[in-house]
């Protein structure tokens, strides 16, 4: 009998799976719900238990929740192998209403052939601030949302959950181009009385960020949102930009959100580092970023601009404007203290080597002290991280 090609690689790639609620618990091939969890299991397990606990599997699914299109989909293609020719994933599979259901179960079983090891860690989370309990990281090929909780400024995974993008993909640029940004962000605030289509609630997110803004990027209204009663779940690509998970999800998504502290990282292509290997990139960086600090304190004017990069725009200033100022400034200094704390660090999806760092700044000198926010952008110039673009946040 003819079975869905997904089940013969799924068995091929991937034998057994744990049951899980979304807290990892159960290890890297847990199901961060049992809609998905069932589902999975009906395609893999074809082969291995048959077209009857498949057809149970997918039965559960769908008397709880009858709004889930996919589940109808793999039902008949499950009624249609007892006839030896499934109609949804076999090669002669065509239509043009099928494709985006075929793409939602081709990435939600990817999942679970391909997942990343729980024991690397996330290229793009280098370190958490303390009053960052929890990150969120999207990786848009694989429409996944991963939940890192905050090990003493480490990223520890917890859960990780399917997700809808932009009809037109990633990298957004333009206002109305139906893309979903890549970019770093933090999210803004909460909405829940909304219009049925976001679903049983919103969270905005920062976009457009400084850097948006200084490459010419923008448009408004990102938000990760829930998804209309009608539907369960959304393709992978079908939103105007937005990052989109099933209702059921965004609810346990809540958990793990603090509006105005968690951050948003967006990128394509994620990639998992051995710990080794990501502590150095994290060491590499913080080398570079401290002797800034250091450069600042020796009032040594020379090696403290050398750390701002050809790209750096000053603000309203030339650049040789804001270089004297600094030099005027530094000399009427006998010494100078600079205090950091709070400090995250992103490596920055989508932009070649470039890192975002954000901390508080205790500057404190002979005739000035003061306390800000601040944030840059550095990039590599050569082997060496310059700064390209610094704003004060608060």
């Amino acid at each position: 009998m003819k079975r869905a090609f997904f089940a013969a690689l799924a068995l091929a790639a991937c034998p057994s799976f744990a049951d899980g609620d979304g807290d990892g618990s159960a290890g890297v091939f847990s199901f961060s719900n049992d809609v998905e969890g069932s589902l999975v299991r009906a395609i893999v397990g074809l082969r291995e238990s048959g077209l009857r606990q498949a057809m149970g599997e997918i039965d559960e699914v769908l008397l709880r929740n009858p709004n889930f299109r996919l589940g109808h989909l793999i039902r008949g293609d499950l009624l249609m192998a007892r006839a030896g020719q499934p109609v949804a994933f076999g090669a002669t599979a065509t239509s043009a209403s099928m494709a985006p259901l075929q793409d939602e179960a081709r990435v939600r079983l990817q999942r679970y052939l391909d997942a990343p090891n729980i024991e690397h860690l996330p290229a793009p989370l280098l370190q958490l601030s303390p009053s960052q309990p929890h990150a969120i990281l999207v990786d848009t090929t694989r429409s996944r949302l991963f939940i890192y909780a905050n090990d003493n400024g480490r990223p520890k995974y917890v859960t990780d959950f399917y997700i809808s993008l932009g009809k037109n993909g990633d990298e957004k640029r333009r206002e109305g181009d139906q893309k979903t940004p890549i970019g770093v962000y933090t999210i803004v605030s909460s909405k829940e009385k909304l219009p049925d289509f976001y679903g049983t609630g919103a969270y905005p997110i920062s976009y457009p960020n400084e850097w948006d803004k200084r490459n010419g990027r923008n448009g408004h209204g990102i938000w990760l949102h829930g998804t209309p009663s009608e539907t369960y779940s959304r393709p992978p690509f079908a939103t105007d930009g937005c990052v989109v998970l099933t209702n059921d999800d965004f609810n346990r998504l809540a958990r793990y959100v603090d509006v105005g502290r968690t951050p948003v990282v967006i990128g394509r292509k994620i990639t998992w580092r051995e710990p080794a290997s990501w502590e150095n990139d994290r060491k590499e960086f913080l080398n570079a970023f401290g002797q800034w600090r250091t450069d600042w304190e020796s009032r040594d004017t020379d090696k403290y601009l050398a750390h701002y990069g050809k790209e750096f725009e000053p603000g309203t200033k030339s650049r040789e404007a804001w270089s004297a100022q600094k030099r005027k400034v530094n000399a009427g200094k006998s010494w100078i203290k600079v205090g950091v704390a709070q400090m995250s660090l992103f490596a920055y999806p989508g932009a070649g080597p470039m890192m975002m760092v954000t901390f508080e700044q205790d500057y404190r000198s002979n005739n000035l002290s003061n306390k800000t926010l601040k944030r840059q952008y550095w990039a590599k110039e050569g082997d060496r991280w310059r700064i390209v673009h610094e704003s004060v946040v608060s």
